[in-house]
């Protein structure tokens, strides 16, 4: 992927690093670069600091998943739908259900 974009994406986050689409867009890069270790730690942190931000549990969670860490990917799926429903995010809440199932019957 293109390194000028993510030098970008990290300047923007130097002058605002609290904003959370621009966090999510970083790791987004790092994921698409299979940087993982990278992209894990922007979206780690964009859910410990930025909860409310309900993309990020799904994404997180695949990560997760990817990484063969199942119990965090389901903690994280939960986590998600239950900010999802607080805030009535209906399409967001539908993913993460949907995601958790699968993963919950995949040990069926």
């Amino acid at each position: 992927m293109s390194t000028d974009r993510l030098d970008t994406l990290l300047q923007f986050h130097d002058e605002d690093p609290d904003d959370a689409f621009t966090r999510f867009a970083i790791a987004q890069e790092y994921l698409k670069r299979d940087e993982t270790e990278q992209a894990l730690s922007f979206l780690e942190g964009l859910v410990a600091d930025d909860p409310e931000y309900t993309g990020t549990y799904y994404h997180l969670a695949r990560l997760y998943e990817r990484l063969g860490r199942r119990e965090d990917a389901i903690s994280t799926y939960r986590k998600g739908v239950k900010q999802a429903q607080a805030q009535r995010q209906t399409k967001d809440l539908s993913e993460l259900q949907d995601a958790l199932m699968n993963l919950e019957l995949a040990d069926d």
